[in-house]
């Protein structure tokens, strides 16, 4: 491996990588070695067009572009002399020459790369008079994104993406020299299922997210890292949260799950936290159907009496547990004890389907299908054929998934003695159940989730529920408390929970919520 010498100090990086490439390979890009860049991106093609990382290499006469000089062993390079800041203030003058003084009305402000840049490498001072160009601005090209095209500093960065990553090639540079400019082509709009991702790799306001813009400014969010429920591939995303809401995701990159992107779809589902068809207090239906709002506590004592009075006339033969897939493992590993210390056999995670591609979309619309099934949570056919043929009087229910392959036989789950449902969302189920408890959504919680490789991630609570909902594990431990199973106890801690269930369960030997780290670790293998 290639010896190089950066700024006074010895780097060993791979061969055939470039100046940029290795600095960003050791994690030092902008976080210990500051070489700006506009138009390269660590998962694009490299452009060489903005000419902002220019540094100097010894023994060549002129400045080279970091993006594209390969490295080589012995190569010295220095990236603060004068040189090199003359040529980055030279650039950044070139750029703002066109650029509109409308950084207190840009919805990129607060997280704008040539803001940023124009502070620390820019003059202080313009040296033009002439006016600036006038072209399209709030310019619509597709249902997802508005472009502003006096903004844009033709970085090439979207033409690339759009190209290269969903290979759909909307965009494209049109006209030449100080008349080029980002456009559609003709009669075609930006509508593929990645689109949004422009917004982000645009490091200045050029192009937007209808969804976000203006809804607020960037520097009252907190990004909390956390995954993508949306399907089974467990993207990596940041939150943004301000005021105990979601505004929402972004990609965080991973590039062992999703690089730096995520579908449209996926970043869209943040809604689903604060939908108005959350469930947002304990339920009793009486057996004249009326439903009456409780308490959790009350809630519990009249699910356990119910399932205690069942196992006593029935036995536990007659009762199933159904998972939900959007459960976290620790919520799950406590279902599976539960279900254990009371003698239920029957157990299955039916999980939705949906499209998907070759890129990131699973066909599995649900985090955790690959935890559910390595903690014993299979099909759920045989459940249901037993459920069809008379062979079960009762069961408890994570999540409406059930619904699916249930379909119109919702109405026998509603003739059984006791349904026990634990559920973030209004469902038709909640019709049918006997006792409610409205549960967190992943981003309310701690804990993991396992995506379709078998990587463990870690999620945590980015915001509270501003209603009396717990996790699925926490509300299971009451209940198994108030059956007296031994075992339920104490509280319920899903960090002491992760830690045993990595004791346990071979699959997750190792993958407890602290040891995955942000960017989780693959399951050793094995099975529960």
């Amino acid at each position: 491996m290639p010896n190089v010498s950066i700024d006074g100090v010895e780097y060993e990086v791979a061969e055939g990588r470039t100046i940029l490439q290795a600095i960003d390979d050791l994690g030092l890009l902008m976080n210990g070695v500051d070489i700006p860049h506009y138009c390269w991106h660590p998962k694009l093609s490299i452009d060489g067009s903005c000419r902002l990382c220019q540094v100097e290499v010894e023994g060549f006469p002129k400045l080279q572009i970091a993006c594209n000089t390969p490295v080589k062993d012995g190569m010295v390079v220095r990236t603060q002399t004068e040189s090199v800041q003359r040529a980055r203030e030279g650039v950044m003058e070139l750029l703002l020459v066109n650029h509109p003084l409308d950084c207190p009305i840009c919805d990129q402000a607060g997280e704008c790369k040539l803001q940023d840049y124009a502070f620390e490498y820019g003059l202080s001072h313009a040296r033009t008079e002439e006016p600036r160009r006038a072209l399209k601005k709030r310019y619509d090209i597709g249902p997802t994104i508005l472009l502003d095209q006096e903004r844009c500093i033709l970085c090439r960065r979207c033409v690339r993406f759009c190209r290269e990553v969903p290979e759909t090639s909307e965009l494209a540079v049109f006209a030449r020299g100080d008349r080029s400019t980002i456009d559609v082509h003709p009669g075609v709009e930006l509508d593929n299922d990645y689109s949004m991702n422009v917004a982000d790799i645009c490091p200045v306001g050029a192009l937007t997210t209808k969804d976000f813009r203006f809804k607020v400014r960037v520097w009252f969010l907190d990004d909390v890292p956390g995954v993508c429920t949306g399907c089974s591939n467990g993207c990596n995303i940041h939150l943004g949260v301000a005021s105990n809401k979601v505004y929402r995701y972004v990609p965080r990159r991973n590039d062992e799950v999703n690089e730096t992107w995520i579908c449209d779809e996926g970043r869209l589902s943040y809604k689903a936290i604060g939908a108005p068809d959350r469930l947002d207090a304990s339920e009793l239906r009486h057996a004249d159907g009326r439903v009456e709002t409780v308490r959790r506590d009350q809630a519990i004592t009249l699910a356990a009496a119910k399932l205690r009075s069942l196992i006593a006339t029935q036995g536990a033969g007659a009762l199933a547990g159904i998972a939900s897939a959007h459960a976290t493992n620790e919520d799950l590993f406590t279902f599976r004890r539960l279900l254990d210390a009371l003698g239920i056999e029957s157990r299955a995670c039916p999980v939705p389907t949906g499209r998907s591609d070759a890129l990131l979309i699973k066909a599995e619309k649900a985090a955790n299908a690959a935890g559910a099934r390595a903690l014993g949570f299979g099909d759920p056919a045989p459940v249901l054929d037993r459920l069809r043929g008379g062979g079960l009087e009762g069961a408890i229910v994570l999540g409406h998934d059930l619904l699916g392959p249930l379909g119109p036989d919702v109405s026998r789950l509603g003739s059984l003695d006791t349904v026990i449902l634990i559920d973030t969302h209004h469902s038709e189920l909640e019709r049918v159940a006997d006792v409610v408890f409205p549960a967190r959504h992943a981003a309310e919680k701690l804990g993991t989730l396992t995506n379709h490789a078998g990587r463990v991630q870690r999620v945590q609570p980015a915001l509270e529920p501003p209603f009396e909902a717990y996790a699925e594990g926490e509300i299971l431990t009451r209940l198994g408390e108030a059956l007296a199973l031994p075992g339920f106890e104490a509280d319920w801690d899903p960090r002491a929970v992760s830690k045993r269930m990595a004791q346990e369960v071979r699959a997750f030997a190792g993958c407890d919520v602290d040891s995955v780290g942000d960017s989780g670790k693959p399951m050793p293998g094995g099975s529960a």
